[in-house]
């Protein structure tokens, strides 16, 4: 929850009070902006109040996940932060994004402006964006880099780079708990795993995943050939991973995964896809997931993953490095 310090100071921007970067606004103004942003509250009272009143329930929904903002209050900032908002003495909205980074950092986050031109709002030591990811949105110049250099690298990775240095940093990114390499040291120990992790939602339930990774490409060939994984293979591994519970400490049980990721490093084809969702029963079939390599290097900037080491230019600086030996 933010202080009410901060709240105050966001409130008087929204009403245009103070700095004087910010358009000032009347009651029924504030109405219809905070309408725009999902409220349906009537104004009555103290302008400041009542909009710091309405940052506070925005605060109060659920969160998308760990170090994110709720997506009421992002929509606020973005509201807020419209470039065709912005006053004679601002056209480029620098002195209002300053003025509201100067209240966001208190709180360990901060507003920026992507290529899009819209205002997006990240957590300052995670840099997780505190909006769902948006794949429709164009990538920023720094995006588009990450893109491409994660592109040649699952050129060259093995499969274990690709599940412990690509995939398993997105998916802690991304408010995934308790993710567990189920088949690192011992394969035998996999049925039909490579990894396992939960998602709690804003009820407190929590929802189990299986994973299981392909380096290359997934096609419907007769037999797996090099790289490529052969999809009747997945199949008997989704229905393993299904069938075979996992250990979670945390509450000292064994559960069932509830859905499975078959993750790949190249394509998984339509072919493919549509033999395995075929072959297995209709009840299985509903708790298949695909995830293939277009969806890592869409996904994979947006969210703010740092990339491995290994993928980053040779002169890159080396507290831009993440270490690679944490155990997780």
């Amino acid at each position: 929850m933010f202080r009410n310090g901060t709240l105050r100071k966001i409130a008087d921007m929204i009403c245009g009070d103070t700095p004087t970067y910010f358009v000032y606004r009347t009651g029924t103004l504030l109405q219809e902006f905070m309408e725009d942003c999902g409220f349906d509250e009537t104004f009555g009272g103290t302008r400041r109040w009542w909009v710091v009143d309405r940052l506070r329930e925005a605060l109060n929904d659920p969160k998308p996940g760990a170090h994110a903002l709720p997506a009421r209050f992002t929509t606020i900032i973005q509201h807020l932060m419209n470039p065709s908002e912005c006053k004679d003495e601002d056209r480029s909205r620098a002195n209002a994004l300053l003025a509201l980074n100067a209240a966001l950092r208190d709180e360990g986050f901060e507003a920026f402006y992507a290529d899009d031109g819209n205002c997006y709002v990240r957590h300052v030591k995670t840099n997780t964006l505190s909006v769902s990811p948006n794949l429709k949105r164009p990538l920023s110049k720094e995006e588009r880099e990450t893109r491409n250099l994660l592109d040649t690298y699952l050129n060259t990775c093995s499969e274990d780079d690709l599940t412990t240095k690509v995939l398993l940093p997105l998916l802690r990114q991304l408010g995934f708990e308790r993710i567990t390499v189920a088949g690192h040291r011992d394969k035998a120990m996999e049925f039909g795993k490579d990894l396992w992790m939960k998602f709690t939602l804003p009820t407190q339930h929590s929802v189990y995943f299986g994973v299981q990774v392909k380096k290359g490409k997934v096609d419907a060939a007769g037999a797996t050939k090099g790289s490529n994984a052969n999809a009747m293979e997945l199949v008997n591994q989704a229905r393993m991973a299904l069938g075979h519970p996992v250990f979670d400490p945390a509450i000292n049980k064994n559960v069932l995964v509830d859905h499975v990721y078959i993750v790949a490093g190249g394509e998984i084809t339509k072919q493919a896809r549509h033999l395995i969702v075929t072959t297995l029963d209709q009840e299985s079939r509903r708790h298949i997931i695909f995830m293939d390599r277009d969806d890592l290097l869409e996904l994979f900037p947006i969210s703010g993953t740092p990339l491995p080491s290994e993928a980053k230019p040779k002169d890159a600086s080396p507290w831009d490095q993440i270490d690679d030996d944490v155990p997780f």
